[in-house]
């Protein structure tokens, strides 16, 4: 899966689970780490964990594994890293405390409409 097509499934995953702001921000000439993050948040743990279930399920439903996933355990940011596109999904204190999109200020995004 290429182009804008892997963040956009990762978006209709976190939005089927009921995410909240969903950002997609692509980072292409702005970062070798990846393409694209989606970025997301949640009201509880337990919902940051179901999202990341969910984009995980829905993914390897089209035959993509995640590469790595950090956080699933302590479920305040979970990182799910598919190589071109990483999602963060967080608490949404976490979210606001670590501001990726502030960090990441010159990548171009938008909010992820259903």
């Amino acid at each position: 899966m290429t182009g804008t097509k892997l963040p956009e499934s990762v978006a209709a995953a976190a939005s089927d689970k009921k995410a909240r702001d969903i950002m997609v921000m692509d980072l292409e000439g702005v970062s070798l780490i990846a393409d694209h993050f989606v970025i997301c948040s949640a009201n509880s743990t337990t919902q940051v964990q179901a999202i990341a279930d969910n984009i995980e399920e829905k993914l390897e439903e089209q035959g993509i594994r995640a590469l790595r996933k950090e956080g699933y355990r302590e479920g305040r940011w979970i990182l799910l890293d598919y190589g071109a596109c990483v999602a963060h999904v967080f608490v949404e204190e976490d979210r606001r405390f670590y501001n990726l999109e502030r960090l990441w200020g010159d990548a171009k995004s938008y909010a992820y409409q259903d």
